[in-house]
């Protein structure tokens, strides 16, 4: 079973779950559990960023494909969150919830909040005009031996996703007070300790109506737009 095919499978078993708890508990129990508030972790009222630059000024990003992007993959998991976060409110108040139905939420509450967070990261770090200058660069010269050196390992590690899916994220980690590039396969994975500096999208949603699958093409362009004010700004409150 795929991934893809396995979370469509969990997360339908927790909401058919959900739905059967619902219609077989007693009048007075469901209507006890359709009233009740939801705690503040479950209210469901995320709402989506707007884009903090223009689309159409990208330089080989087209307005298409950022507005698709933006509208259809990181709205949708939006959407997605409060539909998870709605659902566990009404489970979290039945005792008699299946905890097997329960995890298949939590995966998806855990799922669909990294697509929010990395998405918004993505593209709030765009419209610059890709020239690293600051602390991070002389940082990431020191760590990487050079500037170029770091580059080079972040495209490696972005091209090992191409044809797949998934996130290359430099990270300010924590644990070992130092930055690395991180190979991550979904919305899930991670540094344990790490603080995102840059995200890239991998996934084909990100690249494939402008360059097909010259995923290469699209990692140019994605740094070739990259605000390194931006990703300066992410460094210092990660090192303060």
């Amino acid at each position: 079973m795929t991934d893809i095919s396995r979370r469509v499978a969990i997360g339908s078993l927790a909401a058919g779950a959900a739905g059967v708890t619902a219609a077989s508990a007693a009048p007075g129990a469901a209507q006890t559990m359709a009233s009740a508030t939801p705690v503040p972790a479950f209210r469901g009222q995320h709402q989506p960023k707007p884009l903090r630059f223009d689309p159409a000024k990208l330089d080989g990003l087209s307005e298409r494909l950022i507005r698709s992007h933006w509208e259809n993959n990181y709205q949708g998991s939006v959407r997605a969150l409060n539909m998870i976060e709605g659902r566990l409110a009404t489970a979290i108040a039945d005792k008699d919830f299946p905890p097997v139905a329960y995890g298949g939420l939590k995966r998806e509450e855990l799922h669909r909040t990294g697509s929010v967070v990395l998405h918004e990261l993505y593209f709030d770090a765009l419209g610059g005009d890709g020239q690293a200058a600051g602390g991070v660069r002389q940082a990431l010269a020191a760590s990487y031996g050079s500037f170029d050196a770091w580059e080079a390992e972040f495209r490696r590690t972005a091209m090992s996703l191409a044809g797949g899916s998934g996130w290359c994220i430099l990270a300010w980690n924590h644990h070992s007070a130092s930055l690395h590039n991180y190979w991550c396969w979904d919305h899930t994975n991670g540094p344990a300790t790490g603080t995102p500096l840059v995200v890239l999208d991998m996934y084909e949603h990100a690249f494939h109506m402008d360059y097909g699958a010259a995923a290469a093409k699209y990692v140019d362009a994605f740094l070739r737009n990259l605000d390194w004010e931006v990703v300066e700004r992410r460094y210092a409150l990660a090192i303060a």
